[in-house]
């Protein structure tokens, strides 16, 4: 199939000649002549560009899921929903534009489509019971006027109101069709298999060939550095990489959006959970993936730390088969992974853990929402009868090239009574184990203090509850002694 089709706010359309490098937002605006999506940092940070497309979600349900048209390439809404601000006043105004306006929660009126599009989402959603889920759904909508007290006011009054319309009845006929999709000309490739015969062929004819899923990082070299990769295989079709399994280990596919394991892992990985609530904007939280983030192998990758502490394998597979090794072996370098050419990451294995293991994941940046880690860690201890550590695994972000394990701090707990005079040790020690580089997001100083109080406070949080969650007000994924105490 070399014709693009999906359902454009109520019609379907298809697109034989449209360039597949094309994103979205640029097709919306250029081709389409839908002007209400906005463009104003193209690269995910403002929300300008806010738009609706209807996703499964693990039950095989389609629900409004807000994305930032800027990074979603046009192949990446094959057979899918897509719905901008314009189709929102066909006949009247949609609950999101009234509140917005009963608000007055719009001046300049450069962000509000944007805005009133998540709004869009939160009121469909049936899942927002926490007051702190509205700043998140909202976090990735940038507004210099009006101030978000009103935005705000907006957001409350239509979240999770599911109002019988026409696009709630729309979700119904919104089941994703096949994602399946080639076209080849000039040398160049964009391709999305839906088996793995069909993408271990692709390989072979094209073993150059860079892989894409979500698109939040490789998008950027189309709209900031101004490039057309030359051969794109899209995992997305690939329905198994989409799957995540409970059981004694449990199996993280590589599709899996960090929306849907925010969701999965908040009873089943809480550690992991406290991680993926702060990992981006709810627009790129619905497009990013694990093994997109995994295999972009950046050393304040937020998932990177939590998982190498929770003691993940990564699943390697290939025509030949699958192999596996443990996570932290996977990155082999600055941006460097041991994948072999014509070899994907097909998912991680992390073990369920036990109600008595301490664990706890954190994230320390200059801003609360939105932004990438100065310093990262996952911090996992064991303790026996006699409260004495037997077997614990620190991993940091931030601190050297690629995500690593503290082995001179985790050598200084081992057989030790888990005190605060052993944490100390340890503390120290992580001198030995990282020497870390200064940039514009923290000095060396900056960042060894920080990894070194980040263990311990991991010690205070996890005195009384091995595994704690965030409590329903916090500020961040590090949390104030009183925070522990009274959350």
């Amino acid at each position: 199939m070399n014709t693009l089709r999906f359902n454009l706010n109520g019609q379907w359309v298809e697109e034989p000649t449209v360039a597949p490098t094309t994103t979205l937002l640029r097709y919306l605006r250029d081709v389409r002549g839908l002007s209400g999506t906005k463009e104003g940092c193209a690269e995910g940070d403002c929300g300008a560009c806010t738009v609706a497309v209807a996703e499964a979600g693990p039950d095989g349900e389609a629900r409004w899921r807000a994305v930032n048209a800027c990074l979603v390439l046009l192949p990446m809404v094959q057979g899918k929903h897509v719905v901008t601000v314009e189709a929102l006043r066909a006949d009247a105004a949609h609950p999101a534009q009234l509140a917005m306006a009963k608000a007055l929660g719009s001046q300049c009126g450069y962000c509000t489509p944007g805005i009133v599009m998540s709004l869009f989402e939160a009121t469909y959603r049936d899942d927002l019971t926490q007051p702190w889920q509205l700043d998140d759904q909202l976090c990735g909508n940038l507004c210099r006027c009006t101030g978000y007290r009103p935005i705000r006011e907006a957001a409350m009054a239509v979240a999770g109101t599911c109002p019988a319309d026409r696009f709630q009845a729309a979700l119904a006929a919104a089941r994703p069709g096949s994602m399946q999709f080639r076209r080849e000309a000039d040398g160049r490739l964009f391709a999305t298999p839906t088996t793995f015969d069909e993408l271990w062929g692709l390989l072979d004819a094209h073993p150059d060939a860079r892989f894409v899923v979500g698109g939040t990082d490789l998008s950027l070299e189309i709209t900031k550095k101004f490039e057309v990769p030359a051969k794109l295989v899209s995992l997305e079709g690939l329905r198994e990489l989409h799957t995540l399994r409970e059981g004694a280990v449990h199996h993280l596919g590589s599709a899996v959006t960090i929306a849907a394991l925010e969701a999965w892992s908040a009873r089943r990985l809480p550690p992991l959970h406290r991680m993926v609530r702060y990992f981006a904007a709810r627009q790129i939280k619905h497009r990013g993936t694990l093994g997109g983030n995994l295999c972009t192998a950046s050393p304040i990758g937020d998932l990177a730390p939590a998982l190498i502490s929770l003691g993940a394998t990564a699943v390697l597979r290939s025509r030949a088969g699958e192999r596996r090794l443990p996570l932290e072996a996977f990155f082999v370098g600055y941006r460097k992974t041991a994948l072999a050419p014509r070899e994907l990451l097909a998912g991680v294995e992390v073990p369920a853990l036990a109600p008595t293991t301490r664990a706890a994941s954190y994230k320390v940046s200059k801003r609360r929402e939105l932004d990438i880690s100065a310093v990262s860690a996952g911090l996992l201890v064991e303790v026996d009868a006699a409260n004495v550590v037997t077997a614990t695994r620190l991993a940091y972000g931030g601190m050297a090239a690629t995500p690593k394990r503290a082995a001179q701090a985790e050598a200084a707990l081992l057989g030790r009574p888990w005190r605060e005079d052993t944490v100390e040790l340890a503390a120290q020690a992580l001198a030995r184990d990282f020497s870390p580089l200064s940039d514009h997001r923290g000095s060396a100083p900056y960042r060894a203090l920080v990894a070194a109080n980040l263990l311990r406070g991991f010690f205070d949080e996890t005195k009384d509850v091995p595994q704690p969650a965030l409590v329903p007000g916090h500020a961040a994924t590090v949390l104030t002694a009183g925070e522990v105490r009274h959350g």
